[in-house]
């Protein structure tokens, strides 16, 4: 077995047709084959292996160098994307080590935290990692929204193709990923993919000057859907606005549907609001995201409640060791440190913790009680208390689409 990186050109020959395979529809139309040509660019700075045996493709997985926010920290982040294997090569570890070496590369190279969509969340739970929530489909009917038409709200709304007004859109998701846990986006190379098809109209609220919302979609008819992309907003009032927009198409098209994060309460947005809030997870084709941390460095400087407990991480390829965790001052502290320091006259619980349950309370998905439950580490109830002070229950809102 012989892993190696790839090439930007030899992609076109080796880690793409692998990938269609897997993931689209197939065998291939020649126009789709022209487009892996146009499609090149946008993964110009991904890290690519493959596996090959005979000097024949068998396996290949890619990571985006990405950033993401941690409860408040913008970290780089490896989202990991395109792990395809040959249909005679499945099931002979090609996957298991492509994902190790690709892992280590990028953790080498200075990325604490990593996301994917799996094909199956249990082959990555063994590798660590942890689910994340998915977002919600909001569909409702434009008529819903006739009260925002009378509102007198703050603020302006834009309207414009994307391509024109990305700047605006780019900015504003650099904004979401300061401020909102869980928040990745894509580097510029990938991301500059979405102006250039220009295939969404763009509605940007702006209050002030400053964009405070934003919304991609598309209309598929007259009298069929608009189909909208992720909805973001800083605020109610900017949330606000983007829908009174939406309310002016009751006569065009019969339904709305767009995204929300796992925290949003569409319900709630309006009296007699009919809604219907989806957030479908299947296999295979329709994966909750998953992540998890990768240096225990990441943990450094996080905000914290005032809890103190000792971890020990175990059964893991990145994650290793005992680590004091003190959040006293308000900001995670680490600290190496062995079972048999005591403060304030008593000793500090312990609790074991696999990568995973690490993760899990890192990003806010998992009680200290649930990492136990689900066989994510050994957690007694003092080091529970301890660990729901420190890492107080959030949840994550991933964004990016890869």
């Amino acid at each position: 077995m012989l892993i190696r990186r790839l090439a930007a050109e030899e992609r076109l020959t080796t880690s793409f047709p692998l990938q269609a395979y897997a993931f689209e529809a197939t065998p291939l139309s020649r126009e789709r084959v022209e487009a892996f040509h146009r499609y090149l660019p946008y993964n110009k700075g991904n890290r690519t292996l493959v596996v090959e045996e005979g000097g024949e493709a068998q396996a290949t997985a890619s990571a985006v160098p990405m950033r993401q926010n941690l409860r408040g920290a913008v970290l780089p982040m490896a989202g990991i994307a395109g792990i395809a294997t040959h249909p005679l090569a499945r099931r002979q570890g090609y996957v298991r080590a492509l994902l190790c070496q690709l892992l280590d590369e990028m953790r080498d190279g200075g990325h604490p935290v990593t996301a994917l969509y799996p094909f199956r969340a249990s082959f990555y739970e063994r590798f660590g990692y942890v689910g994340l929530p998915r977002a919600r489909t909001v569909r409702f009917s434009p008529a819903d929204l006739a009260p925002l038409l009378r509102a007198e709200l703050p603020g302006t709304v834009g309207w414009e193709r994307i391509g024109v007004g990305y700047p605006h859109y780019r900015s504003f998701t650099e904004r979401c990923l300061r401020e909102r846990h869980g928040f990745a986006i894509f580097p510029d190379f990938r991301d500059v993919g979405l102006r250039d098809r220009d295939d969404r109209w763009l509605i940007t609220a702006t209050v002030d000057g400053s964009v405070v919302g934003a919304l991609t979609y598309r209309i598929d008819d007259h009298g069929g859907e608009l189909v909208g992309d992720d909805l973001l907003a800083a605020d109610p009032y900017a949330r606000a606005l983007l829908l009174q927009f939406l309310a002016r198409h009751v006569d065009q098209v019969e339904r709305i549907s767009l995204r929300v994060p796992a925290d949003d309460l569409p319900e709630l947005w309006l009296t007699d609001l009919a809604v219907h809030v989806e957030a479908r997870v299947s296999r295979p084709g329709s994966p909750a995201p998953m992540a998890r941390l990768l240096s225990v460095d990441a943990l450094a400087g996080l905000p914290a409640g005032p809890g103190r407990v000792r971890v020990d991480l175990v059964d893991d390829r990145w994650l290793a060791g005992t680590h004091l965790l003190d959040g006293v001052d308000g900001r995670l502290a680490l600290a190496p440190g062995g079972r048999s320091a005591v403060t304030g006259g008593g000793p500090v619980p312990t609790a074991t913790l696999t990568a995973a349950g690490v993760s899990a309370l890192a990003y806010g998905v998992l009680d200290p009680a649930e990492v136990h439950i689900r066989g994510l580490g050994e957690v007694g109830p003092e080091a529970a208390d301890e660990l729901r002070r420190l890492f107080p229950r959030a949840l994550p809102y991933l964004f990016a689409d890869f």
